[in-house]
């Protein structure tokens, strides 16, 4: 492994380690009880194993998952570029950016979190990001390279001291949802489709992709191998910081009552525990350099998202600037993130359960035509079924429409009736496109 693979290897990691992210493993930990391990694995495998593969097999078309996504059908991967860039970007996770910095600066300093205070904050924070957006220049670069390892530094400090300060406590009391080792694996498995580190390793495999190009390697054999363990290096790097965070929100004290008092003000579970394993390992100076930290290192993600999504944009629709996409799309965020973070998160879990589905069923089978000879149809069945289900499973389980026969599907009480779906309806997709004589099987265009 080469000084190129590990420098790549840790640009991954500050792409998918976001702030935000922070806030899901300690709430994770505290809500599992007794079935942890279950449980932070497999929000592992969401978190960070989909994210790796999803680069990994972005690695496979010289176009990355345009290319790819095109071989199913050109109008699906339009569309689901689309909604893929909307999720990560104005959607959900920049209005996250910014109300998860409200909640680990404002709300633990100024002891409020108030629809006022939220206001303020918000407009501030959206008209730096703008300004940095309209005028971009190596500053948010610059910003995030020192930022990330500060950042980093933070972390590890607290978690050292977190497992000084809770590590010999019991562990927290079991949640309704936690009643097995098999409901742990599932509420882990759907709590991590929130850190959408999997659809964003989708729409940023080319960053990885070009910066490996960048060393000098031409052979798609020399440029996937390098991607993989670039990939490696990064989930390593984010295993360590899940676990950790969640092994001590495990161990945390907390009490009902406070939970109902947070609950009752809308505050987020997650970030009330960062902040407390903070102030209990530093006092009131680590609650504040975190949260600053988390502040700024959330501001140029929120840029950085901007302009990506505004490129992606303008580049699909020329005709309208880049400009004029990036305020659009910083108004969208700033409108609903002041929603608050609960909010954010609340409405992103429909969406997600319907992505997420989509985007593990596509990634699987353009890695499965990596391997066997397959004919479009082959994809397009699979995908059809599962983004059908999809769809139909969360209007069922929000209870919009109710659709009976969900419920008997198996793996609906895990989360997970749409797997199943995909398994028969590939098997499906290869005996139809047997059938078929007028398709040829795809063929990947490698450098």
């Amino acid at each position: 492994m080469n000084k190129n693979t590990w420098i790549i290897g840790f640009m991954l990691f500050a792409i998918f380690f976001g702030a935000g992210n922070l806030i899901f493993p300690p709430s994770l930990g505290l809500d599992s009880g007794q079935y942890f391990w279950p449980s932070i694995l497999a929000f592992s495998l969401t978190g960070i194993g989909l994210p790796l593969l999803g680069v990994v097999v972005g690695a496979l078309d010289k176009e990355g998952y345009i290319g790819s996504l095109n071989k199913i059908s050109p109008k699906f991967s339009i569309v689901f570029l689309i909604v893929i860039y909307l999720t990560i970007g104005p959607l959900f996770a920049i209005p996250r950016t910014a109300s998860t910095s409200f909640e680990m600066t404002v709300t633990p300093i100024a002891h409020t979190n108030s629809s006022l205070a939220l206001f303020i904050f918000t407009v501030i924070y959206f008209l730096i990001v703008l300004y940095l957006c309209i005028n971009p220049t190596k500053m948010v670069d610059r910003i995030g390279s020192l930022l990330t390892p500060l950042l980093l530094i933070t972390i590890l400090a607290m978690i050292i001291k977190g497992f000084i300060d809770f590590g010999s406590n019991s562990a927290s009391k079991e949640s309704e949802l936690f009643t097995s080792n098999l409901a742990g694996f599932s509420q882990g498995f759907t709590n991590g489709y929130l850190t959408m580190d999997a659809i964003a390793a989708i729409a940023f495999s080319m960053i990885v992709v070009n910066a490996v190009k960048s060393t000098g390697l031409t052979h798609a054999n020399q440029i996937f191998k390098q991607t993989l363990l670039a990939g490696v290096i990064a989930a390593v790097a984010l295993l360590f910081i899940y676990i950790s965070l969640g092994f001590i929100g495990n161990h945390m004290n907390i009490s009902p009552d406070k939970i109902a008092s947070l609950t009752a003000k809308d505050q987020n579970i997650g970030t009330y525990l960062l902040t407390t394993i903070a102030t209990t390992g530093f006092g009131s100076l680590g609650k504040y350099v975190l949260g600053i930290i988390v502040a700024l290192a959330c501001l140029t993600t929120a840029c950085g998202l901007i302009v990506s999504v505004s490129e992606y944009f303008h580049k699909i629709v020329p005709k309208v600037s880049y400009k004029v996409f990036a305020v659009i799309f910083t108004i969208i965020s700033f409108i609903l993130a002041n929603q608050g973070l609960n909010s954010v998160i609340k409405m992103s879990v429909p969406v997600l359960s319907v992505v997420y589905p989509i985007a593990i069923t596509s990634v699987l089978l353009i890695l499965i035509a990596r391997i066997v000879p397959t004919k479009p149809i082959a994809q397009r069945i699979p995908v059809t079924a599962v983004t059908i289900i999809a769809i139909l499973s969360i209007v069922h389980t929000q209870g919009w429409i109710k659709l009976s026969f969900i419920d008997v599907l198996p793996l609906k009480e895990y989360s997970l009736e749409w797997f199943p779906i995909a398994v028969l309806f590939t098997i499906i997709g290869y005996i139809v496109a047997t059938l078929v004589k007028n398709e040829q099987p795809i063929v990947y265009e490698k450098e």
